[in-house]
């Protein structure tokens, strides 16, 4: 049960309630120079600090995927591809900040080149999977899921889940 305000315009009650705030992140592919994939993280300019997933929150009247393509062009300096849903991620504690839930998507550059801190990143790499920072937030759980997917995805066992 929510807290009760009063309506402004007709003097009602109205039942406010306490929801997890809505976040994206986007685990973006990107070839590394000596082969293979890796994937972008930001080094955060702004508490909780730590290398994170690209991501942020969802604006008002904005969709999930149009948060994830604006937060990776700000962060990223990347124009992203939206590929796929890894997940929802909604652990009450996953930021220290307050109770979120987010969506994460995968994606791929329009142009690797492009790569470039911003906005709310100090800085912005790529690094070889499997070999990434201490990660903020539930971020290494993500990656973990998101390895375990590419290998599903490329297993040619009939029994691969």
């Amino acid at each position: 049960m929510g807290k009760v305000r009063t309506c402004p315009h007709c003097g009602g009650e109205i039942e406010v309630y306490r929801n997890p705030t809505p976040t994206v992140d986007v685990v973006i592919a990107m070839p590394l120079p000596e082969g293979g994939e890796g994937v972008v993280l930001i080094k955060r300019r702004n508490p909780p600090l730590g290398w994170a997933l690209p991501g942020g929150f969802v604006d008002y009247g904005e969709t999930c995927e149009h948060a994830a393509v604006r937060e990776m062009r700000e962060e990223t300096g990347l124009a992203v591809r939206l590929t796929g849903l890894l997940g929802v991620y909604s652990d009450p504690n996953r930021d220290p900040r307050g109770h979120t839930m987010s969506v994460v998507y995968t994606g791929a550059p329009e142009d690797p080149s492009q790569l470039a801190a911003g906005d709310d990143a100090a800085e912005a790499r790529v690094f070889p999977l499997g070999e990434w920072p201490e990660l903020a937030f539930d971020h290494a759980r993500i990656l973990v899921d998101y390895a375990a997917s590419l290998k599903a995805r490329d297993c040619p066992c009939p029994d691969a889940d």
